[in-house]
Parts: structure tokens; sequence; C-alpha cells
């Protein structure tokens, strides 16, 4: 007797782009692990397509709707929709409260069974994080529990998003220098830049990136810093005395600045691999500079009254373990010291600990690691709930 194949499990994932790249970049690698790691069909409902399309060429940002790498790809414009049961997903995410539409929520309410609901938090390395993890939140009108779900640090928070494959594919990468070189090879990154230090940028407006210039190209060692387009801009154009277009590069003292094309999220990734130091910004790319084993300088997303600075002191407790220029260097790079903001008199120190921050990027990521994957996690948070409330 041939038994019925079993229902492919559905998973709906709300996104509403506030940082540019960083809220779409998170949840298209956690819809793009959901179905090529776990065979769920996901639905990602985006309200920003072109900045989708920024990391992923194949997004057409006038779609309605569209299937990419597997994905169904909605574009979410209309918050009072109808909805039917039969629309609802078996796990319905919401990434960092984003509100989904209260038509999908009343006919969630009308399904049997009830889907798993998570709202996804924001990364944090703050202690309190792990006794929210998984809470459950009563609707204050509806038959609904939504839980919590917070990524972290530690083996009492969901742990980071990492794929399956992605430390081989990382440490493959790095052991071969050929591989590397050609990659960069691509941007026109010379054999010469090759040998230098090769930092890559990626910031907010408001760092003090042309302090840093200035260090740069007065320091003895010799400097590449790979920039992608439209990343400080106006720093980027002092410095080349040109229009900061991709292909642009210009080399003053100790320093050459090189722009790159905006690229694809695989493509991102073997950047940081590719650098020796990585300056990141918000969550997503912040993660993948964990997960590729250099040091990084992080620019963490500014919020009222300076709370992400409190954010960043939590994780540099935890990661900076002791080193003091990382530690310096990180708060001024986010205007966290009441002192002076220029973080040129703290990269001297800073350059000369890297050796030292190399051995303990290694050890962090062990770390991290052993915590398991973020979605793998989850699902299985979400299997248990659907276990024990089958109804």
């Amino acid at each position: 007797m041939i038994q019925a194949q079993k229902p492919r499990l559905t998973l709906a994932l709300f996104c509403r782009v506030v940082d540019n790249y960083g809220d779409i970049g998170i949840c298209w690698r956690l819809a793009r692990q959901l179905e090529r790691e776990h065979g769920i069909a996901v639905t990602l409902w985006v309200d920003d397509l072109h900045s989708f399309r920024r990391i992923c060429p194949d997004i057409d940002p006038a779609g309605a709707r569209q299937e990419v790498g597997g994905v169904l790809v909605r574009h979410w414009v209309n918050q009072d929709g109808v909805f039917v049961p039969a629309d609802i997903a078996d796990i319905v995410i919401e990434f960092f409260a984003c509100d989904i539409p209260p038509g999908y929520i009343t006919a969630m309410a009308r399904c049997e069974p009830r889907p798993v609901w998570f709202n996804l938090e924001g990364l944090s390395a703050e202690e309190w994080v792990e006794g929210c993890h998984t809470l459950p939140s009563s609707h204050p009108r509806l038959p609904l529990t939504k839980h919590f779900f917070f990524p972290g640090f530690t083996a009492k928070t969901g742990g980071l998003m990492r794929e399956a494959t992605l430390d081989e594919e990382r440490r493959r990468f790095q052991a071969d220098p050929a591989t590397m070189a050609d990659f960069l090879g691509q941007f026109g990154v010379t054999p010469q830049e090759m040998a230098s230090t090769k930092v890559s940028l990626f910031c907010y407006p408001h760092a003090p990136v042309a302090q840093l210039f200035a260090a740069w190209q007065g320091g003895a060692q010799a400097i590449t810093c790979l920039v992608p387009d439209g990343v400080s801009k106006e720093a980027v154009e002092t410095f080349l005395q040109a229009p900061a277009d991709p292909g642009a590069v210009h080399t003053r003292g100790a320093l050459t600045v090189r722009v790159l094309p905006f690229v694809a999220q695989p493509d991102y990734d073997r950047l940081l691999w590719a650098c020796d130091l990585n300056f990141v910004r918000g969550e997503d790319s912040f993660v993948r500079a964990q997960w590729a084993g250099r040091p990084f300088i992080w620019h963490i997303y500014p919020q009222d009254e300076n709370l992400h600075h409190k954010k960043l002191r939590a994780f540099l407790q935890r990661y900076a373990a002791g080193s003091d220029s990382l530690s310096a260097l990180s708060l001024c790079w986010n205007g966290a010291t009441p002192h002076d903001p220029d973080p040129a008199p703290l990269w001297p120190p800073f350059q000369s600990d890297l050796p030292e921050m190399h051995a303990r990027a290694d050890e962090w990521q062990r770390q991290m690691l052993a915590n398991g994957d973020l979605t793998s996690n989850m699902l299985i948070f979400a299997s248990s709930l659907r276990s024990s409330h089958p109804g």
C-alpha cells in the first residue's frame, strides 16, 4: 500500500525594511535556509523590493508575486487585505515586531490547528534576553499565542543564523590564496593590493571615516580599503577626489580606497572571508562577520537616547575578552566615548593587536558553533509547540 505523502510544512515570514539591507538581509537568508535545508514552503512578505534587489539581483521591484530561489516573494503593500484560513501558513514569523496584517491574524485564529506564531527579535548580548527567549504572549482578543524568539550568543538563546555548509565553505575558501585573489581580482584588486592589509568598510553615514582614512594614509603599513557602492559616499569621494562609482580607486600615502559594486549576499560573505579586517553595520553583516573568522568592528544601528551604546558594550563585554584596543576603537567608531571622537590615535594599538584578534575570532566562532544555528533551533521549538497543541 502506498502511503500518502505528508503535506509540506508552510511558513510565512513578514519583513518591514527599516535598516536598508539589514532587515531584508536577515529575512532573505532565513527564508532560503528554511527552504533549502528544511524543505519548508516559504512565503516572504516584504514591503521594500528595491532594497531587496540590492542584495538579490533576481528580484523584480515591480513584481507583486514572484518565486525566487524556491521562495515565494510577496510585495507587502496592503495591511487591510482579506485572508481566509487556507491562506495561513503552519508557522508565521513577524520579524522585529513588524505588525502583520490584522486580517491575517484574524484568519490565523480561525485555523484548526492554529499556526505557530513567532516574533523573531533583534540580536542583543544583553543578559535580559535569556529570560525573555521563548516567552509566550497571549493575544488580547483572539485565541492565539505568540512566542518571542531571540537570537543570541549563549545556549539560553536561539543562537546565530548559519547555513549548514557555511563553515566548511569558508575554510575551503580561506585556505586557497589563489581563489581569494581571483575573487577580489574581479573587482580590480591588484596583486600589490592583495599583499596589503585588506579592509572591508560597511558603515552608517555618521561613522568617522575621514579621520580613519587620515590615520591609514599616514601609517607605515599599506592598507587597501574596499567600500561597497553608496557607503560613506561623502568621505569616500573626498578621498578619491572623484565620484565614488564602482571601480573608482585612488592611492594616497599608505592607503588605497577602492569602490566595489554592491554585491549579492554570497559574494558579500566571500568579501568578508577575503579581508583581514571587516567594518560591518546593523545585524546581518554583523553576524556574517562573526562567521568569517576575521577581526571586525561593529557599527551598531543607532537608537534614541543612545540605547544602542548599552547594547554595544554588552557585546564587547562578551567578545572583546580584555582587548582594550578593540573596545576603545569600537566605542569611538560608534560615538560612545565622551572624549575626542577621532579614531586616529586608537588605530596603532589596534593594529598591533590584530594577530591576537585573529585568534580570538577563531575561539569565538567555536563558542557560537556550540549553540547550534538559529533556524534549526527555532524549528525544533516550533515542533514542540505543534506537538503540545495539535488541535
